[in-house]
């Protein structure tokens, strides 16, 4: 019995002592011997400058170009209301019917009357000469021809004065009088209001300080003035969508207002759909001057610190990563305008910063040709 167990055993070990020896091998002479980690892929913008339009966001109210009150020129009574309320009405158009009678008759007796006197001054003008009529009798005559015929006329207008016009073209309001109403030429009673829509002004202001800062930075140099000579308005509404049509820059007030250091401006706006109204909030985009070397960065590839300094990564001609301290200003859509620390050139990681150390070697791809660019192609 004990023989064949020592065989056993024997048979054991050397099993084992294979086993390990082949493991052994393995590890000495496997596919993994002289690997290395290819470098990081990382994607990269190379920053150019180029011109950018210097645009101040202001905020401001829609005025209409032109607001007229419809008021009551003679008394009486209304007797129709000839308009929509709240739609489109047309210079000369109808509005109200004040009751014309009385002043129809008064109409009718002055006409009446510059007749008479008319005639009685033709019959007197052949006597005249004759002797039959004296001369200042005739130029009586004449004289009360002349006096009933200004009466007629102002009757006349009196009952034109019945049919109320609108002395506009525009958008009017709410009717204020209905019939029946007794409205008054002395009280000036109001009836309606006519505002001009269409083109319509955004009112606004800027900082006078800002306005001296501008006009400095354009005489040193450092701004040239919008290419097109007339600087353009765009217009956010409130519901944060950009109104379709662009405005122009009417003028600019020539003083400061004390109380608030502003300086007051005005755009005009064509308005065909209507989509501004009186009143309404807005903000306004003025393009007042252009930056001509103007570098920008996309934001995903600037690191602010703690303390508000900003870095970016940067990969040298030897593809090597190289952090790069920079001075930023304001953000413009995704990207920052850099004031200092890069020049024409330089390629700045914009995507796989947790994979860049300094010193280290990376493959940049352009972001414009890398799937892993962020959206808006930065």
């Amino acid at each position: 019995m004990n023989a064949p167990k020592k065989q056993h055993r024997l048979r054991n070990i050397s099993a084992i002592f294979l086993l390990g020896s082949l493991l052994v091998a393995g590890c000495g002479h496997g596919p993994a011997e002289g690997f290395q980690m290819p470098p990081p892929q990382v994607d990269v913008v190379t920053v150019q400058p180029q011109p950018l339009a210097i645009t101040t966001e202001l905020p401001g109210r829609i005025d209409p170009v032109r607001i007229a009150q419809v008021n009551a020129r003679v008394d009486g009574i209304v007797l129709h209301q000839e308009f929509e309320q709240g739609a489109m009405v047309t210079n000369g158009q109808v509005l109200y019917q004040i009751d014309p009678a009385p002043y129809q008759a008064t109409y009718d007796s002055a006409k009446a009357n510059f007749t008479q006197a008319q005639l009685l001054a033709q019959r007197y003008k052949p006597l005249v000469g004759i002797n039959a009529v004296s001369k200042q009798n005739y130029d009586n005559a004449v004289s009360a021809a002349a006096q009933a015929k200004a009466s007629e006329e102002i009757a006349a207008i009196n009952l034109g004065y019945c049919r109320v016009t609108a002395p506009i073209t525009g958008r009017i309001g709410a009717a204020l009088v209905t019939e029946g109403a007794l409205v008054s030429q002395s009280a000036a009673t109001q009836m309606a209001l006519i505002q001009q829509e269409d083109p319509i002004y955004f009112d606004f202001t800027e900082s006078g300080d800002e306005v001296l800062k501008l006009r400095k930075q354009l005489e040193a140099g450092e701004l040239k003035s919008a290419s097109s000579g007339e600087p353009q308005v765009t217009l956010q509404l409130p519901d944060g969508s950009t109104y379709p049509h662009d405005g122009k820059l009417l003028f600019q007030d020539i003083t400061v207002d004390p109380s608030s250091g502003m300086v007051t401006l005005r755009a005009e706006f064509p308005n065909p759909d209507g989509w501004l109204l009186p009143g309404m909030f807005a903000i306004g985009k003025l393009e007042q001057a252009v930056a001509p070397e103007t570098i920008l960065v996309p934001q995903p590839g600037v690191v602010i610190g703690p303390n508000g300094s900003a870095t970016v990564m940067l990969v040298t001609p030897d593809n090597k990563v190289q952090p790069q301290p920079i001075q930023i200003g304001d953000a413009v859509g995704t990207d920052w305008i850099v004031r200092s620390g890069l020049k024409a050139g330089d390629r700045v990681i914009v995507v796989g910063l947790q994979k860049a150390m300094p010193g280290m070697t990376v493959s940049p791809v352009p972001a414009d040709q890398s799937t892993n660019a962020p959206a808006g192609g930065e």
